[in-house]
């Protein structure tokens, strides 16, 4: 029985996210953007030695249950992305399920994680390129990586600026060929060491593996990426959720396939794997391949420029949203008529951020540092995200009657693993100077926050906006 007009939901005229490229991107392209958001180049080639560090040689089981939380968080967030599409990635998302609140501490943690993690990638992008000058025996100091920085920063502006589709090609295209590369590394490394059975017995016993799951798990960070550009996705509600499951699957298995290859390969070397600042490097000069170094610089600069694209996207995406709703400068909202990109956004933060990026080496800083500081802060901000969305998933579901036994399990274990990882990472960094920071950030959060709720109550009552169908649509066939 179909019900009368009068009682059929009003259809809008405009779609809150137009002005963006809707419904133009293809799967494929959707895909990438989720595949580089995380990086996995160049989180094979350090994330074993760091996991490590605390797991020993049950680092392969630290990283098998990373992969099974990655998969479980894509789940949460899938209790959303089947059923509406979102510019403001998990900061609207979480507005559906505990309201505006909740959804500004998960977009102030966003912010954070999105512009630390840009300027991570680009300021790394930038050593690398110095490294492989350096390998060549080409002089190469902060002024090369810093230049190698600003270049790359104007070129990830152009892209992202020119269209989704252009950056999503350039994105797909860099992270087939740094994955490859990588690919070819560790195979090359695994048929010097010789098969050897990939599991063996933890010297750490389970409290090590559960050690070493918070540093695998920073491996998968920003897999979620394909959520930024649902507006922009054809068949938003399948291609999400698949770019996502495929993500996490896709970097767990090349994950398992990086800690199998550098924990076998360095029982041969002094220290075993946590204790090698260039684990794959090690390993290749042990091998007598020390020409795959060069391979190595190659595959990770891609893979931390795609990264630097995506998450500028991703970035863009966001401040978006939060401009059109009125809680950051309604500017930034804005998008450009022929590109329909949030250009605004984009000029607005790009460029600072490689600035940024450039600007710590040639403080004098030193790049190992500069490389773990920017990406611990960005992780801590994506766990807080994560945590809160998967929070948000039963509450949505329960609301529009839709609420499983699974989704509760789901977010039950999900949600107690990922605050289990924050209290972890929080109690570990205690001495160090992420605490003063991670205030700062935060006292910077609450006070605009309050300056939001005593000057602009309406536009905290309006977060979470996403796209909605128009008569257009209708009118188009679109879905």
């Amino acid at each position: 029985m179909s019900l009368p007009p009068r009682l059929l939901p009003p259809v809008r005229a405009e779609s809150p996210m137009s002005g963006l490229d809707r419904r133009n991107l293809g799967p494929l392209p959707v895909f990438a953007q989720s595949v580089a958001g995380a990086a996995p180049s160049a989180a094979m080639a350090a994330s074993p030695a760091i996991a490590a560090a605390n797991a020993g040689t049950g680092v392969l089981w630290s990283f098998a249950a990373a992969l099974v939380l990655a998969l479980l968080i894509g789940v949460c967030v899938a209790q959303f992305t089947r059923r509406m599409a979102a510019a403001g990635s998990l900061y609207s998302l979480t507005a559906k399920g505990l309201g505006p609140v909740a959804a500004f501490v998960c977009g102030w943690a966003l912010l954070i994680g999105y512009g630390f993690l840009a300027m991570a990638a680009l300021a790394a992008a930038g050593m690398y390129a110095r490294g492989g000058l350096e390998r060549a025996g080409l002089p190469a100091g902060w002024v090369v990586a810093a230049v190698v920085t600003l270049l790359l920063g104007a070129l990830v502006t152009v892209c992202v600026l020119r269209g989704v589709r252009l950056s999503g090609r350039v994105v797909l295209v860099t992270e087939a060929v740094s994955i490859s590369l990588m690919l070819t590394v560790f195979v090359l490394l695994l048929v010097r060491v010789g098969p050897q059975s990939p599991f063996t017995t933890p010297d750490r016993g389970l409290g090590g593996i559960a050690a070493g799951v918070l540093p695998a798990l920073g491996a998968f960070i920003g897999f979620e990426a394909a959520t930024s550009f649902g507006v922009e996705a054809k068949r938003p509600f399948r291609t999400v959720p698949r770019a996502m499951q495929w993500t996490a699957a896709l970097c767990g298995v090349l994950y398992l396939v990086a800690a199998h290859t550098q924990t076998i390969g360095a029982r041969s070397l002094p220290g075993g794997l946590a204790a090698q600042a260039e684990p794959v490097g090690a390993l290749a000069a042990a091998q007598h391949l020390p020409w795959l170094s060069y391979l190595l610089d190659a595959g990770i600069g891609a893979s931390f420029f795609a990264c630097a694209m995506t998450v500028a996207g991703t970035l863009a995406r966001l401040l978006l949203s939060m401009g059109r709703e009125g809680v950051l400068p309604r500017r930034l909202g804005a998008t450009h008529p022929r590109y329909r990109t949030p250009h605004v956004a984009v000029l607005a933060t790009v460029p600072v951020l490689a600035l940024a990026a450039a600007a710590l080496p040639a403080a004098g800083v030193p790049p190992a540092k500069v490389l773990m500081t920017l990406l611990n802060v960005a992780g801590f901000g994506y766990l807080i995200a994560y945590f809160l969305v998967c929070l948000a998933a039963p509450v949505f579901l329960h609301r529009i009657g839709e609420l499983t036994r699974g989704a509760v399990a789901a977010a039950a274990v999900t949600a107690a693993a990922l605050l289990a990882a924050l209290t972890v990472f929080t109690t570990s960094t205690v001495d160090g100077p992420y605490p003063v920071l991670f205030a700062v950030l935060a006292a910077a959060g609450l006070a605009w926050f309050g300056w939001l709720r005593a000057r602009r109550p309406r536009s905290l009552a309006a977060i979470g906006i996403y796209d909605e169908t128009t008569a257009e649509d209708l009118l188009d066939g679109r879905p």
